[in-house]
């Protein structure tokens, strides 16, 4: 319990945490102001407006400039950090989330195009070449769709700066 307490102290700390739950509840408002449901998964998920990663590492760059100064190496140190995160979510994590988006529409029009193979009348194949293992995850309703929110826009990122910089600077000291 003294752990936690300890941890819980830490306004650096709290002040990424914070950061990071209020890009969430605003990523989960505005996806559900888009799509007319709420889906809780955006809560915790990452992709999306605005960018968590972003709002946690700036906001604690922030932070660190505020308690040790602009000119001390831990703040250079969290700024490099918060660069490399936030380049990271508009480059190979975007570039994933949208492999992911190509690979999930590739195999719907794969199985499409079997069914429309297995049902066709001047083809003859057997049922099992085209009958789906249950064990197999990339056919039927056992397959496993990839995940599609991974990255981020440079809007969205900046967007999560933003927000990191304001609870970091709203956030007392």
């Amino acid at each position: 319990m003294q752990m936690m307490s300890v941890i819980a102290s830490n306004p650096l700390l709290n002040i990424a945490v914070i950061s990071w739950f209020v890009a969430q509840v605003i990523k989960t408002a505005l996806n559900w102001a888009a799509n007319g449901h709420l889906n809780l998964e955006r809560l915790t998920g990452s992709g999306g407006m605005p960018s968590s990663h972003s709002s946690f590492v700036v906001s604690l760059a922030i932070g660190m400039a505020r308690v040790e100064g602009y000119q001390s190496p831990l703040f250079a140190m969290t700024l490099v950090f918060a660069a490399v995160v936030m380049y990271d979510a508009m480059g190979v994590r975007r570039a994933a989330g949208e492999q992911a988006k190509t690979l999930n529409h590739l195999i719907g029009n794969f199985q499409d195009f079997f069914e429309f193979l297995k049902d066709h009348p001047l083809l003859d194949f057997d049922d099992e070449e085209f009958s789906a293992d249950a064990d197999d995850d990339m056919t039927g309703e056992n397959r496993k769709v990839l995940k599609e929110f991974l990255g981020h826009t440079p809007l969205e990122v900046l967007a999560g700066a933003l927000l990191g910089i304001l609870i970091a600077m709203i956030y007392p000291l």
